[in-house]
């Protein structure tokens, strides 16, 4: 194979199971029990009209403003998977676009995630699925490579390996790497609990507050 022009099959996927169960979880959760270091960067926007959604990764690298490869990503990924795609942030030229996504959601596919630009923002809104972007362009791409599908990648600022679990929604993304999918999703649900009994502390005025002032006076604060 030649570096730049390579296709590879996902090896391994998170388990379904898992990933129905991570669907469930609001992203920050997850987030929060990986000491939010795993999120995308906060430039992310999302444009479909589906705004949560959890999958294995399928990965691509494209050359910045060029589609080629993720036209056979397209083609390539299974039902539920999220495509992922190494744009380089470029936000010149739009790498995806209504045909293309369109596409996408006839096939199953449940979300895209591009480090790059969208178009026909309006069209994007009304699709049932997820799209997440660092913005929008008119302008068009190319379609002459080089890219890769398969491989690991760097997206929004995180490692991506192909079958990763991938979390997103309103707030963002988040990438749980596979091997540790079932401890990280298990981990947030505990997390999720409390967030849930937090928030009925609140409605009831009984939300713990103490630990605040002990915090500062523990950093030395006078007056806390």
């Amino acid at each position: 194979m030649t570096i730049g022009f390579r296709v590879r099959p996902v090896a391994a996927r998170v388990a379904p199971a898992i990933t129905a169960r991570a669907a469930k979880i609001p992203v920050a959760n997850i987030g929060d029990v990986m000491n939010r270091m795993q999120a995308l960067s906060g430039t992310f926007h999302p444009y479909g009209g589906v705004k949560r959604v959890c999958g294995p990764a399928f990965t691509v690298k494209a050359r910045s403003g060029d589609n080629l490869m993720l036209h056979r990503a397209v083609d390539m990924a299974e039902p539920g998977d999220i495509i992922l795609c190494d744009g380089n942030g470029d936000l010149t030229v739009a790498l995806m676009g209504d045909l293309m996504l369109g596409h996408a959601a006839k096939r199953g596919i449940a979300g895209v995630v591009l480090d790059g630009a969208v178009r026909d923002v309006a069209s994007l809104a009304k699709m049932q699925l997820g799209v997440w972007a660092r913005g929008h362009t008119p302008a068009g791409p190319w379609k002459e490579g080089p890219g890769e599908i398969g491989t690991p990648i760097a997206c929004g600022g995180q490692v991506v390996m192909p079958g990763d679990l991938i979390c997103c929604d309103e707030d963002g993304v988040v990438v749980v790497p596979r091997e540790e999918a079932e401890a990280v999703i298990a981990a947030a649900e505990q997390h999720q609990a409390k967030e849930i009994k937090a928030e009925a502390d609140i409605q009831a005025g009984a939300w713990p507050r103490g630990w605040v002032p002990e915090a500062l006076r523990a950093k030395g604060c006078e007056g806390a």
